[in-house]
């Protein structure tokens, strides 16, 4: 048998499922500025995945970096849902978010 696929795949949902909660943790506390980490997580991850020479880590590494490139499009989706106060906004950034309504 062949568990190649499934691992991957576990894998894969696993970085998913982490990436999603660093996702709002990050645009509560640090806003939409911080999506840069997520480009240089991606980027590290994609040079990474091209020397590991393991092909299911490297596959791995790989889909990680692609969930980080996802972040940041979801990092700006963040701060949309925030407004619409779908999610809680951090109190310390009340000024930040009302210049973001008022603009409106």
């Amino acid at each position: 048998m062949n568990f190649h696929g499934i691992i991957i795949g576990a894998a894969v949902f696993l970085c998913i499922g982490i990436c999603h909660p660093l996702v709002i943790k990050m645009e509560y506390h640090w806003g939409k500025r911080s999506w840069w980490i997520w480009l240089a997580a991606g980027l590290v991850c994609s040079g990474m995945s091209l020397i590991v020479e393991n092909q299911i880590l490297s596959i791995i590494i790989g889909g990680f970096a692609f969930c980080c490139f996802w972040g940041i499009l979801e990092m700006f989706q963040q701060e949309k849902r925030v407004l619409k106060g779908w999610f809680p906004e951090n109190p310390k950034r009340h000024g930040y978010y009302e210049s973001l309504r008022n603009k409106k």
